[in-house]
């Protein structure tokens, strides 16, 4: 129905659950990485590489709340 896969569907929710923190909090790396859902940080700094186009900490660098 959506075009994507559940995994991809899944991997999704959870970028932009990360996204939201790195934009609105001052949690640490590891705490939004568990919080949105990843238990390998490894992974979830590829995926949200692939889909983000940017590290975390370079989308937080840029977009974050002050």
């Amino acid at each position: 129905m959506t075009g994507i896969t559940a995994i991809e569907y899944l991997q999704q929710t959870r970028i932009d659950a990360a996204k939201k923190l790195l934009e609105k909090t001052s949690q640490q790396m590891t705490e939004i990485i568990y919080n949105s859902g990843y238990n390998n940080p490894k992974a979830f700094r590829k995926v949200f590489k692939k889909s983000v186009g940017m590290t975390p900490t370079q989308y937080r660098e840029k977009f974050q709340v002050r």
